[in-house]
């Protein structure tokens, strides 16, 4: 049997025995959305992760092949992802001398769902990676979905949207409109800023000031030190000019973020993936869940006035930073850099940045980035809110930013334990397609 899980960042490939589905063989390659991939470039990419995990010894004796695409679902024909994948997926089979019929295409969501214990048939599923989609499962297949409409018009809540969070929280800096946050420099560095345009550069270097006692907690001593690959860079308030860049820029067009997939680094997603060499950027590469709970997020809430687009009713105005050494000429010269930085590279790399606010939050107590990441676990709570789940329900989750380090993993259990549910998460859906693939085999014989 083979098994594909086909996400927006890394497409992967498992063999499995037939007979109790245990993996015998493994390969990825590129991505794998059926939507927004072309179909040439797809079946390269198939032909690719398969070829790797199918050695070409046993190819004719593969008996059935199952596919979880992202951009795809199995639940009507003429669906264009389903029909992109299949014809993709035919290609490629043919092309490696693999016969094994018809394969079974599904989303990855799909897919994803089937991978928990049990092979479930119906319940709630939730990815959170790269993009962020819900979908009711019934009888294995997909019959209601909310978000994942892409980076223009959703996945609320994914790694793309915190990238974006945090590229407008800096810009909102630089133009006086945004508390100040350390973001403004991690980000500046990550696309490049020089450093004398980085918030402090004209008077030292480039580094970080520490926040004015009004922004960060007292006692919270980590006031700007995000050390390189997410280890604390600064250990006290005197240290607080040491930050780096957490997690790195992600090593290729295939790996497009914050995850440990290959942020799909996982389905396309941020961290918490089991690990796979090259991957860098990953959110789960960067550490683990953030500070959370109610007086973490109120906190986050008050100081910073609705930074991350939540409403600011009730807050406190965002605080001055005008003894922020950043002056004016600097500051329009970080937009400058900045701006085109960011719109040389398709949108969807901006879930590279996910790890920064991950590191700032964590390393730094920084308002702005707790605030980015409670608002994200607020926006996928509703995603899964709006599939109107009954008390108990079951919910299978994927994706690096809900693993089991993954940053918003305790911030959405809080919220979900509200609803009565409760996450199940899996790694992704290879084991899925594989148990779909079987399913599929048994049918037939």
């Amino acid at each position: 049997m083979v098994g594909l899980d086909a996400g927006g960042t890394r497409t992967r490939a498992v063999l499995a025995t037939a007979d109790d589905g245990r993996p015998v063989g493994e390969g990825a390659a590129g991505p794998g959305n059926a939507l927004t991939v072309p179909v040439p470039q797809l079946t390269e990419h198939l032909a690719e992760a398969v070829g790797r995990a199918v050695p070409e010894a046993v190819r004719d004796r593969v008996v059935a092949v199952a596919g979880g695409f992202a951009g795809a679902t199995g639940a009507a024909a003429d669906e264009p992802g389903r029909r992109n994948a299949l014809a993709a997926l035919t290609a490629a089979l043919r092309r490696l001398g693999i016969d094994a019929g018809p394969p079974v295409i599904g989303s990855d969501i799909e897919a994803a769902f089937a991978s928990a214990p049990g092979t479930p048939a119906d319940g709630l599923a939730l990815v959170a990676g790269t993009g962020a989609v819900a979908m009711r499962i019934t009888d294995r297949r997909a019959t209601v979905t909310v978000d994942g409409d892409g980076w223009l018009l959703g996945d609320d809540g994914s790694g793309f949207w915190i990238g974006r969070a945090a590229v407008r929280a800096a810009l909102r800096m630089a133009d006086g409109r945004g508390a100040p946050t350390v973001l403004a420099e991690t980000v500046g560095r990550e696309l490049g800023v020089p450093g004398d345009a980085l918030p402090g550069g004209a008077a030292a270097g480039g580094a970080v000031r520490r926040l004015s006692p009004d922004v960060v907690p007292a006692g919270s001593g980590q006031s700007g030190g995000v050390g390189a690959a997410g280890g604390r860079g600064a250990a006290g308030p005197e240290q607080s000019e040491g930050a780096g860049v957490a997690g790195g820029r992600a090593s290729g067009p295939e790996q497009a973020g914050a995850g440990g997939r290959t942020f799909d680094p996982g389905q396309s997603g941020a961290g918490g993936r089991p690990s796979d060499s090259g991957q860098s950027g990953g959110v789960g590469a960067v550490g683990g869940r953030g500070p959370v709970g109610p007086e973490q997020s109120g906190r986050a809430g008050a100081a910073i006035g609705g930074v991350a687009g939540s409403p600011a009713v009730g807050r406190r105005p965002a605080p001055p930073h005008d003894d922020t050494p950043w002056s004016r000429p600097h500051r329009e010269a970080y937009r400058r850099h900045l701006l085109p930085a960011v719109m040389a590279e398709p949108p969807i790399r901006l879930a590279r940045l996910a790890p920064l606010v991950v590191a700032a939050a964590r390393d730094a107590a920084d308002p702005v980035a707790l605030a980015i990441l409670d608002e994200a676990a607020d926006q996928l709570a509703e995603t899964v809110r709006a599939l109107n789940p009954g008390p108990g329900e079951r919910v299978v989750a994927t994706g690096g930013l809900l693993g089991p380090d993954g940053p918003l993993t305790d911030r959405l259990e809080t919220r979900l334990r509200a609803l009565g549910l409760t996450l199940d998460w899996v790694p992704d859906g290879c084991r899925g397609a594989v148990a779909l693939a079987r399913l599929a085999h048994g049918g037939r014989t």
